[in-house]
This record gives structure tokens, C-alpha cells and sequence, in this order.
């Protein structure tokens, strides 16, 4: 029977760790603050705001919340970066993607500066983690390093491959496999003989956004899965890109959706933020 990866449990693991952390820091006089702007009001951007402001409260961090018109112009949001940017009682700054069609995101993102920024989405952040030097990993990818660690995966000299070549998770999560030691493959929508490729990994990171597409043909007897993907089927229950119940048999272990890969992205934003007053002193 596949072990079931729970990210609910370790992200309150790490949430409960970081509640620490930040009670040291107010002990020393420094009050940790995350700004987070929202442009419109998409309901799945409303719902991931309104995590990120309740986990900021859980570990007892300060958050500032700026809901903007959907109307708001490019150089308005630039502004509003600046100022944040200049402040120094803001740790960090995220803006909730995506953002609507008449505002550029990668203007926005190379806008907010590279000490403040928890997304990891910056060049800035990018060309850190390509080369092995501190700075922010974005969220998601980071969030799995965590779950396979502490649910006792070891991830040096195994054969990892990565389906997906996203800037948000394919890209980054390949450079961090390659981090802890793991033979790293990445595939895409040009690869061929995807489930010959996939069938050699130890473990599989899904994240190629189409619901239940990896089925356990994909999969090596005693692989490792992790699923990135979330999806609402046609009955409108949460999925991910892999077929659970088919896969599970096949796997050593899995992470489920919802309760897998999820709780994680926000446990490991409440930790950039808290190592945003390391980078910043």
C-alpha cells in the first residue's frame, strides 16, 4: 500500500516551526510583514488571498492587504510596487497572478525587488537557484523538496523525472532535484515515448496541468509521485494530473489532491517571508 504523502500535516509541521521563528524575531523588536496585492477579483485568486492572509495570522506575521480595481493601469500597480519596495517595515511582495490581459506580469514581477521577493518568480531569484546561491525558490517547488524529505524520501543518486517545463514548478523543481543529487529528466508536450521516459523514474513530479492524465502505465512499480496538478472533474470534486485510485496501487508513495502538494505552497511562503529578514539585514 502506497504511503499517502500528507502536506496538510507537514505544512502545519512547518507552519508550527516558523510560529517559533517569528516569536523570536518580535522578541529582537523586528515585526515580519507581507504585502500581498490583488488585482479584480477572480474567485480562485479571493480563496488563495484569503490562505495566504490566515497562515500570515497562524505564525503571527503581519499582512497587508491591497485589493485593486480591475481597471487599475500598469503604472499604478508599478507604483504601489515602489512604495512597497521603499518601505522598510514590508518584508515581502506578492502580487497574485494572473493578473488581467492589459497589465504586462513580467513587467510587474521584475518590478518588485529581489530582497522582498517571496514568490521567487524575479530573474533575480531564478539565476540564484540556477547557480546554487541563496535567494528565494518559488513556493510550489520548494513545498516538494519538503514533503520528500520529511516523509523520509531520499532523493540523491535516484532517477527524478519532471513532467512540464513551467517557469513556476517544471523549471525550478528540476534545478532543486539536481540540488539534493537527483539524476534529473524533464519532459514536455515534444517528448517522445513519455511513458518509456517516465517509466524509469524513481520519482515522478507531475505538473502538466490536464486532470487525470498520468495513468499507471506511466509508472515504475514502487515509484515515488508527486502530483502537482488541480483540477475540478465532472462532478466538480477536486483532482490532480494523475489518476489517484490508479496509480496508487503501483506507487511506494503519493501525494493526493487536495491535501498533497497544496497546503505545502503556503507553509513555504510563510518561510520566505521569514527568511526575507535574513536576506534583508
Amino acid at each position: 500500500m502506497a504511503l499517502r504523502i500528507d502536506g496538510k500535516k507537514i505544512s502545519t509541521e512547518i507552519k508550527d516551526e516558523l510560529k517559533v521563528k517569528v516569536e523570536a524575531y518580535k522578541e529582537q523588536g523586528i515585526d515580519i510583514c507581507l504585502a500581498v496585492i490583488q488585482v479584480g477579483n477572480d474567485p480562485a485568486s479571493s480563496v488563495y488571498v484569503g490562505n495566504k492572509k490566515k497562515a500570515c495570522e497562524y505564525i503571527g506575521i503581519r499582512s497587508l492587504a491591497y485589493e485593486l480595481e480591475e481597471s487599475v493601469t500598469q503604472e499604478e500597480l508599478l507604483s504601489l510596487i515602489k512604495t512597497l519596495n521603499e518601505r522598510e517595515d514590508v518584508n515581502g511582495i506578492l502580487v497574485q497572478l494572473p493578473l488581467p490581459k492589459h497589465i504586462d506580469e513580467d513587467v510587474v514581477i521584475r518590478a518588485i525587488d529581489p530582497k522582498k521577493d517571496v514568490d521567487g518568480f524575479h530573474p533575480y531569484s531564478v539565476g540564484a537557484l540556477s547557480i546554487g546561491e541563496e535567494g528565494f525558490v518559488s513556493c510550489t517547488p520548494a513545498g516538494i523538496i519538503q514533503l520528500c524529505k520529511r516523509s523520509g524520501i531520499e532523493i540523491a543518486g535516484k532517477e527524478c523525472v519532471v513532467i512540464g517545463r513551467s517557469n513556476i514548478v517544471g523549471k525550478p523543481i528540476s534545478m532543486l532535484l539536481l540540488r539534493e543529487n537527483g539524476t534529473v529528466t524533464v519532459c514536455h508536450s515534444r517528448t517522445k515515448d513519455l511513458k518509456e521516459v517516465t517509466k524509469r523514474a524513481d520519482i515522478l513530479v507531475v505538473a502538466i496541468g490536464k486532470p487525470k492524465f498520468i495513468t499507471k502505465e506511466y509508472v515504475k512499480d514502487g515509484a515515488v509521485v508527486i502530483d502537482v496538478g488541480i483540477h475540478r472533474n465532472e462532478n466538480n470534486k477536486l483532482c490532480g494530473d494523475v489518476d489517484f485510485d490508479d496509480v496508487e496501487p503501483v506507487a511506494s508513495a503519493i501525494t493526493p489532491v487536495p491535501g498533497g502538494v497544496g497546503p505545502m505552497t503556503i507553509a513555504m511562503l510563510m518561510n520566505n517571508c521569514v527568511e526575507a529578514v535574513k536576506l534583508q539585514k
